[in-house]
């Protein structure tokens, strides 16, 4: 059964079916509250905001309107102003969208220094994605991590296509510059020199 089909059934009184449309989407929406909330250090409370979500997109969805939006970027858009008012409650912090997953853990063969490394640049790549603009974040994180396209990103954050793949631009330009001193390889550079002479 599609979203619609579902959204319609629900609309008709068979609400129980309600809990497969979460089923769909909590996952990704937990994992899109818990990148908002991370650098605030409010992880904890990001299965609080996602119910909360959940409850406002049950509540609302007599208002839902398939020719204006997919359910999912709707839900989306929900779920970014659950956290953001949540966040505005908390002025002393600011909102973060960062990778999520879990830091890499080194297999027997690795050597601690390499695990101290990987670790690092997880840390810097985190780092440069919490600097960013709050939309420039979003998108970003919409884009490469929830993987949505440019229309669907457009619809939750309130832009126009164009101004999503400029905010996308910018935000991985940004990151780019942030990290590239980091991340070039000055040992092989050297060593390609050495081969020249």
């Amino acid at each position: 059964m599609t979203d619609s089909q579902l959204i319609r059934e629900i609309k008709d009184g068979n609400v129980q079916l309600y809990n497969e449309l979460m089923r769909r989407y909590e996952r990704k929406i937990l994992a899109f509250i818990f990148h908002m909330l991370k650098s605030a250090q409010m992880e904890a409370i990001a299965e609080d905001l996602c119910n909360e979500t959940f409850y406002k997109a049950y509540r609302s969805l007599h208002s839902f309107r398939e020719v204006e939006a997919s359910f999912s970027t709707w839900l989306y858009t929900i779920a970014r102003n659950t956290v953001l008012s949540e966040l505005r409650k908390n002025k002393s912090v600011q909102v973060s969208l960062e990778q999520s997953g879990h830091t890499p853990h080194a297999s027997f063969e690795a050597m601690p220094e390499q695990t101290v490394l990987r670790n690092e640049k997880v840390t810097m790549v985190r780092e440069a994605i919490n600097s960013l603009p709050e939309k420039q974040r979003s998108a970003l994180i919409l884009r490469e991590y929830d993987q949505l396209d440019y229309q669907e990103i457009a619809n939750i954050l309130g832009q126009t296509v164009s101004s999503v793949k400029s905010l996308l631009f910018r935000a991985r330009a940004a990151v780019k510059s942030q990290l590239e001193p980091y991340f070039s390889e000055p040992i092989f550079e050297e060593y390609e020199g050495m081969n020249q002479r």
